[in-house]
């Protein structure tokens, strides 16, 4: 998707129509890029304020609610949050009856760190008619406790709204950085991973695109997409293979083999592990 910069309900809007298309190919689980509603290159925390929206209760993310229930499907999208007079860079997600939850993007990069706030959910598991979906935004790829608490905490995918950008040292024709990692971190945590990132140029800032789904044994089963262009991928899958096959032989199974008694089996956190 190449969303516009400040211009909301046109973005919305195009949002609806690709979803739309998503649905009639079959689609039960839709995923928009980063901050899809608002643009993501602002020039101020006074710009990111004003096309900041409220969550659940807000125009974007009645819109998603309202296609979810019409083409019976869930969706993760990005969305620009206010809660009060904090910002956060968040992704909503909806489904066939309503609101679901609320992830905000724990790692911020670059000048997001002028407008938004760290956030403060942590890494929160989603049980759907679906599976048990977890959600990670861009630079949140970058640290591997993303994927293993949400692998810990049962989840089956994490889907990743993005706006990855190029990274200095990259050769001319070379994937994503990005996808190098979320294929090593599906692998390593048995899940699937389905990133959505946008296209285009935005005030100077080229984005990668390379849209990818992720089988849970690292390797792509959709994508990547193009660099350049809207594309819409889908992959057939079934979640419940990244459960059943997290042993990987007669030995060895990928979570349970963890050393608990060298590091904490949460990483330090309070999260509650449900992957057996």
């Amino acid at each position: 998707m190449r969303p516009v910069i400040g211009d909301v309900a046109d973005n919305v809007a195009h949002s609806i129509a690709l979803i739309e298309t998503a649905a009639s190919r079959g689609a039960d689980l839709v995923v928009l890029p980063e901050l899809a509603n608002s643009g993501y290159m602002f020039a101020s925390r006074s710009e990111a304020f004003a096309l900041s929206e409220s969550i659940p209760d807000s125009p974007s993310t009645r819109a998603w609610i309202d296609a979810a229930a019409r083409h019976h499907l869930h969706i993760v999208a990005g969305i620009c949050e206010r809660a009060g007079t904090r910002l956060y860079n968040s992704a909503v997600i909806v489904g066939p009856d309503g609101y679901i939850g609320t992830f905000r993007k724990v790692h911020l990069w670059n000048e997001e760190l002028l407008h938004f706030e760290r956030g403060d959910l942590g890494f929160p598991v989603f049980d759907t008619t679906l599976g048990r979906i977890g959600v990670g935004i861009c630079y949140d790829c970058w640290f591997p406790e993303t994927f293993r608490l949400a692998a810990l905490q049962g989840a089956d995918i994490v889907c990743v709204p993005t706006n990855w950008v190029p990274i200095p040292g990259q050769a001319e024709g070379r994937e994503a950085m990005a996808n190098i990692l979320v294929m090593a971190a599906a692998h390593s945590n048995s899940i699937f991973i389905a990133c959505a990132d946008r296209v285009g140029t935005e005030r100077g800032q080229p984005f990668e695109g390379q849209s990818l789904i992720v089988g849970h044994t690292g390797w792509p089963v959709a994508g990547p997409a193009s660099r350049d262009e809207e594309e819409i991928l889908v992959a057939r899958v079934n979640l419940g293979e990244a459960r059943r096959q997290r042993n990987w032989n007669a030995f060895n199974q990928v979570l349970r083999d963890r050393r608990s008694d060298v590091y904490g089996e949460m990483l330090g956190s309070s999260i509650k592990p449900r992957w057996y």
